[in-house]
């Protein structure tokens, strides 16, 4: 059922559209959206309408320049420090979840990235990881990507801000045919994150 509400934050109110599964459930995701997107995005809506039918809680988050209306994204800090504070507050209205995962898409992945381990995270999802800049290879965010955790990384082969390569505990995806949207198959986009998180042994479905 779904349930959206404001959080209040060090930044302003954030928003947090809550989704969960018809029976018991254990694990939930709580995904971030893109710098000038919302979390009605096509590929964060269908890993949310996968994972709540596969048993998860889904949260999207809205960042508080977008609740306030700015399209223009806020410093790195402030979005962290948003991202921390909507953590605490979502772990303390669900004691019962005893695994978190975060992540988002573009923008939303760098800040589940950069604050997993302080939320306590035991995974990561990043959708359309933004490894640098358009046409500025030499200014890769790789490093964010090192967070010791076990992370899925899922890029359009044709993403113009690059598509970052695996390593210790990263898997990465390329989706054929896809740009930093990821709209040709959200559907598809979705499936690959539910088989991730099964193969992790996350997911009862």
């Amino acid at each position: 059922m779904p349930h959206g509400d404001e959080i209040e934050t060090p930044r302003g109110p954030a928003r947090a559209d809550t989704d969960l599964p018809g029976a018991a459930y254990s694990t939930m995701l709580v995904l971030g959206h893109g710098a000038g997107g919302d979390v009605t995005a096509p590929d964060l809506v269908a890993v949310r309408d996968a994972l709540t039918e596969a048993g998860l809680g889904v949260i999207r988050v809205t960042q508080p320049y977008r609740v306030a209306g700015r399209r223009a994204p806020a410093p790195a800090g402030h979005l962290d420090e948003a991202w921390r504070a909507v953590l605490a507050v979502l772990r303390a209205r669900h004691p019962t979840v005893s695994r978190w995962i975060v992540g988002g898409r573009s923008s939303g992945a760098r800040v589940a990235c950069r604050t997993a381990r302080e939320v306590g995270a035991a995974g990561v999802v990043a959708l359309a990881f933004p490894l640098h800049p358009p046409g500025r290879p030499e200014r890769s965010r790789a490093d964010e990507l090192a967070t010791g955790l076990p992370t899925l990384v899922v890029n359009g082969d044709r993403d113009p801000f690059g598509v970052p390569a695996p390593g210790p505990g990263i898997e990465v995806v390329r989706r054929p045919g896809e740009r930093h949207d990821l709209r040709g198959d959200p559907p598809g986009t979705a499936a690959v994150v539910r088989e991730w998180l099964r193969a992790q042994g996350w997911t009862p479905a």
